[in-house]
């Protein structure tokens, strides 16, 4: 009787850290990656678009700027998550 291929046996992330601690450091470091490429595409939108976004919401306090802000870091987000889940 023929195994299973090892693909097809266990999840893959178990092949990369086994355990709990293995699955919370998993966690952590796909957490600050997503963070980290949050905080790129506002910068990224921030340098593409006229004027300075970050002077206007945090100077200014212009919430239409903020609301603008926010729906960016949200779609970063959505992208980052969509990515990691594969």
């Amino acid at each position: 009787m023929q195994s299973l291929p090892l693909i097809l046996s266990r999840p893959a992330f178990a092949a990369w850290l086994p355990g709990i601690g293995g699955s919370l450091l998993s966690m952590a470091v796909f957490a600050l990656v997503g963070v980290l490429l949050a905080v790129v595409g506002y910068k990224i939108f921030d340098y593409c678009t006229p004027g300075d976004l970050h002077q206007e919401i945090v100077k200014n306090r212009n919430v239409a700027a903020a609301i603008v802000g926010a729906a960016i870091i949200l779609g970063v987000c959505l992208i980052v998550a969509a990515a990691i889940v594969g």
